[in-house]
């Protein structure tokens, strides 16, 4: 069976990487997330994918310039879909908190080698914290990320995200000891999909909105695919 998670929440749905994106996608029955990290100038992890503020909240600046607790003062609706009530920019920490997902994929964009291991070892703490080491990956497209999950927090699942063939993303991921490949639909193919399993990788697709692209997808048998919109997703399979 084809996974199904949420991507950013329910991004189609309700503004991304909120507390109220995250809970519409848990209201709509699924139970599986990606998001996405970068640290606040104050060492604390904060669910955005940007590293300005600019197109989620209006904001001029970067993440890395303000502390959580003003972060979470800010209103991130900006990007949309219209949302009545104000969505701050939430801590990694309240989330786990919050919402009981059965595994999160935890995005972390590229980052200078000092920056990625404050970063890993900040994931590492909290998913001890909570007691969420069977439940966590680790996902990332920089090499520096994912040397300092190997470095740093050896024991936590880790996955490479490939947006472009121009490197072999399974020797790639194997180098990097990664359990998951991420893939960007358009680079999941079925030789590619069947190489990876031979490999011992779970193969996870995104973004993924239409109909019949994920009854395709799931057809040629990857194990998640991540979706702006997870209720249809799961309607769609049959979930």
């Amino acid at each position: 069976m084809t996974l199904i998670y949420g991507h950013r929440g329910a991004r189609g749905e309700a503004p991304e990487n909120t507390l109220a994106s995250f809970r519409q996608c848990l209201q709509q029955g699924v139970r599986r997330c990606e998001l996405d990290l970068h640290l606040s100038r104050d060492g604390e992890l904060v669910v955005i994918h940007d590293p300005t503020l600019k197109r989620t909240t209006g904001q001029r600046g970067r993440v890395a310039q303000w502390t959580a607790a003003e972060l979470a003062r800010l209103d991130a609706r900006r990007a949309g879909p219209d949302w009545k009530q104000p969505c701050p920019v939430p801590r990694l920490a309240e989330l786990f908190e919050q919402c009981d997902f059965e595994h999160w994929q935890l995005e972390v964009k590229s980052a200078s080698r000092e920056r990625a291991a404050r970063t890993v070892q900040a994931i590492g703490t909290l998913a001890r914290q909570y007691r969420l080491q069977e439940r966590i990956t680790v996902t990332s497209s920089s090499r520096e990320v994912l040397r300092a999950l190997n470095r740093l927090e050896p024991a936590l699942s880790r996955g490479l995200v490939a947006e472009y063939a121009w490197l072999d993303p399974i020797r790639v991921a194997r180098h990097y000891g990664c359990d998951y490949l991420v893939l960007n639909w358009t680079l999941c193919t079925p030789q590619r999909l069947a190489s990876a399993r031979q490999q011992g990788l779970q193969v996870s697709v995104w973004t993924v909105n239409e109909p019949a692209l994920m009854r395709r997808l799931a057809g040629m048998g990857v194990d998640s695919l991540i979706t702006d919109f997870p209720g249809l997703a799961a309607m769609t399979l049959g979930q």
